[in-house]
Parts: structure tokens; C-alpha cells; sequence
């Protein structure tokens, strides 16, 4: 995959990102290298400082990873698995303390969380990719999760397989990872005294 054009110049670590979906099956995640991106999700800013984030980790091998793999849609079973841990992230989305205000924002702070994370993982060249499918239901019951608390979404974590290193891979894992990142320019993102109208000249 190439690296993308971004216009204006932005951190390396941000324009170089991806989701890979080819991940190395015998690359293994060390403690400290998983501590330094729990770290990175921690430090993370939230709603009145609540942290209302919590991760299952899920090493590949482990009880946690089995019942994530028996629970993935069949789009992600394909490639999950590879990975060398999987995070699933939970949001508490009912009031602690009586401040129902935080639980309001516990999805948007998860996903400021896990977006730390993905940065600490690029600066260690490892890769992530997150993903939405897999039996919600099943997983907060094998997880024994609390009801104040919702899972949201799996967070694959290991090193990007080189092509030239790769063995039995299925050619749409493979195709998969080579299609073109695109995103929408920021005229049809930023608005300015209007919604909808831009802030910004179309050429940006």
C-alpha cells in the first residue's frame, strides 16, 4: 500500500498509517510492548477526566482470543485471528456517579483512546486495525462485562506481514489490504457560518 498524499504536510506517524489485514501469525506481543500502548489509550483525554474506557485483552492462544475468533462475522474471520492480540474495547455508557453527562461522551472518549493508541503502535511499527463485527451479545456474556458497560469494537494489534514473507494467505485478505485509502476532502468536512458550506477553499 502507498503512503497517501495528505496536502498539507502532517506527522509522519499520521500520514503513514493504515489498518493492515495481514498480520504476521508468529509475531508474538511482548508485556512491554503492550503496556506502552495501554499506556498510550490511558493518557488519552476524556469528559471531566472520567475515563470511561475499559479493554479486554485478547492474546492470541488465550481463552479471551477463543471466544472473540467463535464470536468474529465471517467477514473478519478471515484475517483477525492473525493477529497477535485483540483488544475489545468497552464504554461505560450508564452514569457513574450520577453525572450522566460523562456517559453521554464514554463512545466518543473510547475512540480518542484507542486513536492514542493507534499512534503509539505506528511509532513501534506495529499495525492496527479496527473492527465492528463480531456477536456483541456473545461477548459481553463470555466477558462476564457489567451491564453499565457497552463493548464497541475490537482493536487487532500485531506486525504487518511483508508480502515477501507471506504464506497461504487468501487472495481477498491480500487483495483487501491493496485497495486505495481515500478520504473526503476537507471543503465537504469543514463548515463555517453555515453547515455545509466550507471553511475552506475546495482546492484543500
Amino acid at each position: 500500500m502507498t503512503t497517501r498524499e495528505t496536502g498539507p504536510p502532517i506527522l509522519d506517524l499520521l500520514r503513514g498509517r493504515r489498518s493492515p489485514s495481514v498480520f504476521d501469525p508468529s509475531h508474538e506481543l511482548s508485556d512491554a510492548d503492550l503496556t506502552a500502548l495501554l499506556e498510550a489509550a490511558r493518557w488519552s483525554p476524556s469528559c471531566g477526566n472520567a475515563q470511561p474506557w475499559a479493554f479486554v485483552v485478547a492474546r492470541r492462544g488465550d481463552d479471551a482470543h477463543a471466544h472473540l475468533v467463535a464470536a468474529l462475522s465471517r467477514g473478519n474471520s478471515g484475517w483477525v485471528p492473525s493477529a497477535s492480540v485483540v483488544l475489545v474495547g468497552a464504554a461505560r455508557t450508564t452514569p457513574d456517579g450520577g453525572k450522566p453527562m460523562f456517559a453521554d461522551y464514554a463512545r466518543y472518549d473510547l475512540g480518542q483512546a484507542v486513536a492514542h493508541l493507534c499512534v503509539q503502535a505506528e511509532s513501534m511499527r506495529l499495525g492496527v486495525h479496527q473492527f465492528a463485527g463480531f456477536d456483541h451479545d456473545t461477548l459481553t456474556v463470555a466477558y462476564q462485562v457489567p451491564p453499565e458497560w457497552t463493548l464497541m469494537a475490537g482493536v487487532a494489534i500485531g506486525r504487518p506481514w511483508p508480502v515477501d514473507e507471506r504464506v497461504d494467505v487468501d487472495a481477498f485478505t491480500a487483495e483487501r489490504e491493496q485497495r486505495e485509502r481515500k478520504r473526503k476532502p476537507l471543503f465537504q468536512i469543514a463548515f463555517g457560518e453555515k453547515f455545509g458550506e466550507a471553511a475552506l477553499p475546495e482546492t484543500t
